[in-house]
């Protein structure tokens, strides 16, 4: 383990890259990065940097991202398969059909989607944002927020917001049941329940704190509280034991895996470095006009 990560180290040099890791991604692939965060930072940590190569542990969408914000920059997915459910439930043909009948709504983005739907829409958010960004949007102005429903209805029900929802969701939230918490909170009754915005109604409504999974360790590190229940990708526990450790982390359920998240492996990671792949750009047509959206973000962030 530690040659692999010496040879990482040594080629990330040699190649002035740098390693971005989402929370969700396997312990020693984030351990290896030189930032993990969520989608917020990630972004806005690309749209920074100053190195030759972004090797991007994550998924499709977020490599899209970076490559969209840093067009001089070479950005690397280590797994061409990492892909994203949620972003594969909404095409451009259907987003268009919807514009059409909203023809005066604001269209908000999850950046958990493709660049094209990105290119469709007015604004894009994150879950750390979403709250901000749709605030920042008149009342009176009609919002069509895509593609998950379940952060679209969380935001809504908090800031009192009606809004047109897509019926996307990500499945490896949707696992998470609100009866393995009632079961959990038994058994652990000081835990406090800290849940992604993700996940379902009924799960949201028996959470403490519901966060951005960097809220989540921000809410984790800054409680006094000893035990949590953790609701959203497994991932995240490798973060919270690391940096609590007199603290104790239950994840909801270890359903709650995505694998494609966890494809990428120390392995992949030096393979990408050392030949260049899976290179990921963004036509020129499609990224300018991504890339307005997520600038929009961004500056409101």
């Amino acid at each position: 383990m530690s040659i692999l990560i010496d040879k990482i180290n040594e080629l990330k040099k040699k190649r002035n890259a740098v390693i971005l890791a989402h929370n969700y991604q396997r312990g020693d692939v984030q351990d290896v990065a030189d930032f993990a965060g969520d989608s917020l930072g990630l972004s806005q940590q690309a749209a920074k940097t100053k190195a030759d190569i972004i090797v991007f542990c994550g998924v499709h969408f977020m490599a899209e991202t970076a490559s969209i914000l840093c067009p001089d920059k070479l950005v690397l997915l280590p797994d061409e398969h990492a892909g994203c459910p949620m972003a594969n439930m909404i095409t451009l043909r259907e987003l268009k059909i919807k514009k059409k009948e909203h023809p005066h709504a604001k269209v908000v983005c999850y950046v958990n989607s493709t660049a094209a739907i990105k290119a469709e829409s007015d604004i894009c958010c994150t879950s750390s944002n979403a709250a901000k960004i749709v605030s920042s949007i008149p009342k009176d102005q009609e919002i069509l927020f895509i593609p998950d429903k379940s952060l679209g209805g969380y935001i809504s029900s908090k800031l009192n917001r009606p809004m047109i929802l897509w019926e996307g969701f990500c499945p490896t939230h949707h696992r998470i049941l609100a009866e393995h918490i009632i079961k959990l909170k038994r058994e652990y009754p000081d835990a406090k329940v800290v849940v992604h915005p993700e996940c379902t109604p009924d799960v949201i409504a028996l959470a403490d704190h519901v966060a951005s999974t960097t809220g989540i360790a921000k809410y984790c590190n800054d409680t006094n509280t000893k035990e949590f229940i953790i609701g959203t990708e497994t991932g995240i526990l490798h973060r919270l034991k690391k940096e609590n450790p007199q603290k104790t982390f239950y994840a909801i359920t270890h359903l709650a895996d995505c694998s494609n998240m966890k494809l990428i492996s120390l392995e992949k990671v030096l393979w990408s470095l050392e030949d260049l792949v899976y290179q990921i750009k963004v036509p020129d047509d499609i990224a300018v006009k991504a890339r307005v959206a997520i600038q929009k973000m961004l500056d409101l962030s």
